[in-house]
This record gives C-alpha cells, sequence and structure tokens, in this order.
C-alpha cells in the first residue's frame, strides 16, 4: 500500500484511508452456503420440484450477505438490501403455487446498481449522498421488465461513485453512501468500477445475477477482475431510460452472472423497446427469443476468430492467453492474428470529450424526471452539494469531470458533434466493422485486462479518467466495443497469483446471440471460474 503518511490530504482523511483498507486484514471466515455457484436453471429445476420455495432461497441470499457482506470480510457489495424482497419472494411463491411461472426468472434474486431507478422503498443515489431521499416517480424499465419476469428484487449494490466520472484519480469500488467494496478473490485488491458492488455480488454468491452499467468498461472489467461473465449490450438493446447518465452514446446496463447461460437468460428478460429511449427502436425484431432459446454447443468450431494484439500488461499474461488460444483451436476454431486495433491511439481524448458534453445533459435531464421540490436540480447542484459537503463526499478524490462537463455547451456544439464522430470513425468504420470485414471474422477476442491491482489510495488512484477503473484495457481491450456501442462478453480465462483473469469477445452490433454462443463453447470446455476465497491478499506465485 502507498504511504499514507507522505499523502497531501488533511490528517482525518489519511486516518480514514488507514481505517478503509485495514480491512482487508480482517479474517475471511466464510459460512456455508448451500447455493453456491447455482445457476437460474438449476434452481427452477428445484424449485419446479418443489424442494425449494423462493422465499427460502431469497432468505438464504439475505442471510448471506449479513454474514459474508455486512459482517465477516465486510465486502461492501450490497449498499441497501431490498426490505420488501421477502414479500416479493412470498407473492411469487404464490404464484408458482396457482400454476403459473412467468420464466426463468421467476423467483430468483437479482441485485441492482445504484444507478437504476427504483420506485420502491430503496434509494437510488448513484452512491453519492446528494441524492439520498430523492426518490424516482417510477421504477426504470428494465427494473419493470425484471418485476415482470418473476425477479425478486435483493437490493442495490455499491459501485464507484457516480460510475466512476466524478473525479480524476478516482479510487474504484468506492461511493460516499457505500465505503470500499473489497474484491473478495483477495481483499486488498481492487474490484474494479464501476459496476464493483455488483461483480463482487456475484463472485461471492450473494446473488444469483446483478445487474450493471457500462459507458467504457465499467461491466467488463470488474467481472473480469472479480472472475463471473459479463456482457455489455449494443447500445439500444436495453432501456437506459431511468438509468442515472454519464453519455446517452456509451452507456448500457447489462447482466453479470456466473455463467454465459445464465447472463443470457437476464439480457433475454432486460431486452426490449421503450418510448423514452430512442436507441431501443434500431434494435432487430426477435432479439429477446433468441438470447433465450437453447444452445447447440460447438458454436467455435469453424468460426473465424480475430485475436488482437497482446497488450501492454499481456507479457505477463503469455501463459493465459496461450491457454486461451490453444482452447479455442481445439474447439475448432480458426484464429486469425489481427494485429493491434488501428487508431485508438489518442482515442480517449474524443472520447471524453463526448462524455463532458453528454454527462451535463443526461444529468439535468435525469434530475427534472425528480419533481419541482427536488434539492438536486442540475449537475451545478451537485457539484455545490460536494463543496459543501468536503468531508463526507471528497476524502479522497475530487470532482474534476463534473466542473470539466459543467462548463460544456450544448450538444449542438460543433466540438461535441467532431467529437462523436470521431468516435464512430475510430470504433466501427475503421476499427470493429473494418476488421471483421477484412478478416471475415464472427469475433474478435482479447484478454480483458490484467489481474486486479491493489486498492490504489489518493493520491495514486485510478490511472484512467472514469468510466472503467484500471481496466489496463489497452489497443483492443474494453475501449472499441464501448466507444462503438457494440456488444462484448468477458469470462474467465485463468488466473495470476489467485487472480482471476477474463477472455474478451465482441463484435458487430447486435450479434449478443452470436457471441454469447460462441463464449459458451469456450466456457464450457475450459470451465475457469473458480469460486473466491475470501483471502486477505493474493496468493504468491
Amino acid at each position: 500500500m502507498a504511504e499514507v503518511s507522505a499523502s497531501p490530504w488533511p490528517r482525518r482523511f489519511r486516518r480514514g484511508l488507514l481505517a478503509l483498507f485495514a480491512l482487508a486484514a480482517l479474517p475471511a471466515a466464510e459460512p456455508a452456503f448451500p447455493y453456491a455457484e447455482a445457476t437460474i436453471e438449476d434452481l427452477q429445476a428445484q424449485m419446479a420440484a418443489g424442494r425449494l420455495t423462493s422465499r427460502d432461497l431469497t432468505a438464504a441470499y439475505l442471510g448471506r450477505i449479513a454474514a459474508v457482506d455486512q459482517a465477516g470480510p465486510r465486502l461492501r457489495a450490497v449498499i441497501e438490501v431490498n426490505p420488501d424482497a421477502l414479500r416479493q419472494a412470498e407473492a411469487l411463491d404464490a404464484e408458482r403455487r396457482a400454476g403459473r411461472v412467468r420464466g426463468p426468472l421467476h423467483g430468483i434474486p437479482v441485485l441492482l446498481k445504484d444507478n437504476i431507478a427504483t420506485a420502491d422503498a430503496m434509494e437510488t443515489t448513484a452512491g453519492s449522498l446528494a441524492l439520498i431521499g430523492l426518490k424516482p416517480p417510477r421504477d426504470a424499465p428494465l427494473v419493470a421488465r425484471l418485476r415482470e419476469a418473476g425477479a425478486v428484487l435483493l437490493g442495490k449494490t455499491n459501485l464507484s461513485e457516480w460510475a466512476n466520472f466524478r473525479g480524476q484519480r478516482s479510487v474504484s469500488g468506492w461511493s460516499a453512501r457505500g465505503g470500499q467494496t473489497l474484491n473478495p478473490y483477495a481483499l486488498d485488491r481492487s474490484p474494479s468500477g464501476s459496476s464493483s458492488g455488483s461483480a463482487v455480488a456475484v463472485a461471492a454468491n450473494l446473488c444469483v445475477a446483478a445487474i450493471g452499467t457500462e459507458t467504457s468498461g465499467s461491466i467488463i472489467s470488474p467481472s473480469a477482475a472479480c472472475g463471473i461473465v459479463g456482457l455489455k449490450p449494443t447500445v439500444g438493446l436495453v432501456s437506459r431510460s431511468g438509468v442515472i447518465p454519464i453519455a446517452e452514446s456509451f452507456d448500457t446496463a447489462g447482466p453479470m452472472t456466473r455463467t454465459v447461460r445464465d447472463a443470457a437468460l437476464v439480457l433475454a428478460a432486460l431486452a426490449g423497446w421503450d418510448a423514452g429511449d430512442p436507441a431501443t427502436a434500431a434494435a432487430p425484431p426477435g432479439m429477446e427469443r433468441a438470447l433465450a432459446a437453447p444452445w447447440s454447443g460447438g458454436a467455435l468450431r469453424g468460426a473465424r476468430i480475430g485475436w488482437v494484439a497482446r497488450q501492454r500488461f499481456q507479457p505477463d499474461l503469455g501463459d493465459v492467453a496461450e491457454r486461451a488460444l490453444a482452447s479455442l483451436r481445439a474447439a475448432g476454431a480458426e484464429v486469425v492474428e489481427v494485429g493491434e486495433f488501428p487508431g485508438l491511439q489518442g482515442a480517449d481524448r474524443p472520447q471524453r470529450e463526448v462524455m463532458y458534453f453528454e454527462l451535463k445533459a443526461g444529468l439535468n435531464a435525469y434530475f427534472a424526471t425528480l419533481g419541482p421540490d427536488s434539492r438536486i436540480r442540475t449537475l451545478a447542484d451537485v457539484i455545490a452539494f460536494n463543496d459543501a459537503n468536503w468531508a463526507r463526499q471528497q476524502p479522497l478524490f475530487g470532482q474534476q469531470h463534473f466542473v470539466i462537463a459543467e462548463a460544456k455547451g450544448p450538444l449542438t456544439d460543433p466540438a461535441y458533434r467532431k467529437a462523436l464522430a470521431a468516435c464512430r470513425r475510430i470504433a466501427r468504420s475503421e476499427g470493429i466493422d473494418r476488421l471483421m470485414d477484412t478478416h471475415r471474422l464472427d469475433a474478435l477476442v482479447t484478454l480483458a485486462g490484467p489481474p486486479a491491482r491493489l486498492i490504489a489510495p489518493p493520491p495514486g488512484g485510478d490511472p484512467v479518467f472514469g468510466g472503467a477503473g484500471p481496466t489496463g484495457g489497452g489497443p483492443g481491450g474494453v475501449v472499441p466495443a464501448a466507444m462503438a456501442g457494440y456488444p462484448s462478453v468477458t469470462v474467465p480465462a485463468g488466473e495470476r497469483a489467485g487472480l482471476p483473469v477474463g477472455l474478451l469477445f465482441y463484435g458487430r452490433a447486435w450479434t449478443e446471440a452470436r457471441l454469447l454462443a460462441l463464449v459458451a463453447d469456450f466456457e464450457g470446455r475450459t470451465r475457469h471460474r473458480r469460486e473466491p476465497g475470501l483471502r486477505p491478499t493474493a496468493t504468491p506465485e
């Protein structure tokens, strides 16, 4: 850990940092849990046979959260449990007894990232104290879809505050409301971000599935760092209405699960048209049915897979990469070396510019939905709140991104239009589309990122401008699919020093069903998912 005494931060904040990161030394006494690693289909089979009820399952997960997340190692993945979860489960059990089963998610406990609006007893705060008590007027459409599918809303998960786009050198997994989320594979390691709590909750078996959101790596990076499956859909497949935004050009919600099949089933429930989100009108018809349909297996046989050149972190992960490539070839795939991803040098500048412009416009539009009596009505109000509550809101890092975004003009500004066009060109027409056309590919593949790094207190923080936490994505990592608004999926591919490493598959818009089949074939042949041990630190090599 960095030498805290050398920090320029005030003494009271340094004492807070020492207390915060001392959590890594706590013993990881894990209680026995009967539903560890259970899949949606496993649990549905037990409920169908009468051996399990949704109420018992929900109660078990609430007990698991109390034992592991709120006590024991105190992972702090769950920012709030739903006081109505057991009541929801009982109602769904009654429906099952009456002969009504809504689908694969009927009675299944799911956690939501705390930037997804729910019109119930829970808060929706993006981890910020500024939004406590400001209740959204209605469920986000994706939440309404989960309710209709029969999911039990178990609670909300912690996140990198404001989805990791508040201040420079932020600390992934930390929010003023939720504190620091810990990686269950090594408690002193970062869970990455910004969907930190969702990833940790799934990895540590605090739920069956969780919903995360991504702008640039915020589903993929924590999923890879926490050894789970993370799926970032094509922008528009899942409604973003009611999700506290960063940038409408890149934002999406998506499932985080322990298996590829579970991710497909959850995405099938989430996907669909929403009149409040024009991007959803572009989705091809029948996507939900294609996602939920069973797979025949063997999808990699005959597939052409483009291997993106090794990134800056990959020399230390050469054995993981080589084993992944060998597994793809053994499955019958033709692996094509496509070199480095073109045009990404300096691509963070137009991406960042788009995010600054769209952050201000998107947040102001979201705050307008909170009603005329809300104390927060603009981004400027949030900035003022943070400054007035510095000790609670900004003990670890500031709000430079918010200040820059507040100074931006409207979305008609030529600078914004130019930056957005550059992102589309770099990531789409001269990037993913060109690579796939040139090499006749079914998917592009690379490592999702390096193993989790140590939790970094300020003034170190995460070495990115926001949205993803310490992705280490490099050329060809999480950034191209995020900038393009195209789908990407990460799946466990091995480990280093006991820390998971993910393999990233990505491709053209609306190809989720094909990508998932390819990833499921890899998953079925390799079985790299390993339950975390809640160890204080990483296993020595």
